[in-house]
């Protein structure tokens, strides 16, 4: 082991700048970790969902619906098989979206991708099947019936939790949580930034 510690050591007169470096890396990780509010989506609240604004009306649907009574975003569109499962789709997810959101990738119209598709219809089953006939569940669960083809939840149920419009027009009076800014109050001031 202390051979492999001393190959990775810089040299003394190296070893000043190389900490200063690495000192200055490191604050920039945890910088960006906390203006991207990363810790916020370790958890199942809904509002980690609005930390993207394009995300603002299926927030407001889905509050304004009857599953915001009884559910969060993550008990539809995450798998809930294991947790193991959960957090490698929340990890891969959460990759996907903050890739295209940084780089201004994101369609005018968001639509669910493949695995969220399969998440969310999983997910429908697994609350519903008691209240599903046994016949609807061999539909939706992608099998052939009756050469009807493959089939999923909203086919039928199109509206079920984001409204007709997934827009803030179908949910006019919904509140929607406002984020606060991640530069702390002391920059801001010492700016002369006025908040609004």
């Amino acid at each position: 082991m202390k051979k492999v510690i001393d190959k990775i050591k810089p040299p003394p007169k190296w070893r000043l700048p190389v900490l200063f470096s690495l000192g200055i890396i490191t604050g920039l990780f945890f910088f960006i970790v906390h203006v991207a509010r990363a810790t916020s989506y370790l958890s199942d609240k809904p509002e980690a969902c609005v930390n993207c604004h394009v995300m603002a009306p299926q927030y407001a649907t889905w509050e304004r619906s009857n599953h915001g009574r009884f559910t969060v975003c993550n008990d539809c569109h995450v798998p809930q098989d294991n947790i193991f499962k959960k957090y490698y789709f929340k990890a891969t997810d959460g990759l996907r979206h903050s890739y295209m959101f940084t780089f201004r990738l994101e369609p005018q119209v968001i639509r669910i991708h493949e695995a969220g598709r399969n998440a969310v219809q999983q997910n429908c089953i697994r609350c519903h099947i008691e209240t599903i006939h046994p016949i609807s569940v061999r539909a939706i669960s992608n099998q052939k019936i009756q050469e009807e083809g493959d089939g999923y939840c909203w086919d039928c149920h199109r509206e079920v939790p984001h409204g007709r419009v997934n827009s803030l027009s179908s949910t006019p009076y919904a509140r929607v949580p406002v984020l606060t800014s991640p530069v702390p109050e002391w920059i801001e001031k010492s700016l002369g930034i006025k908040k609004n």
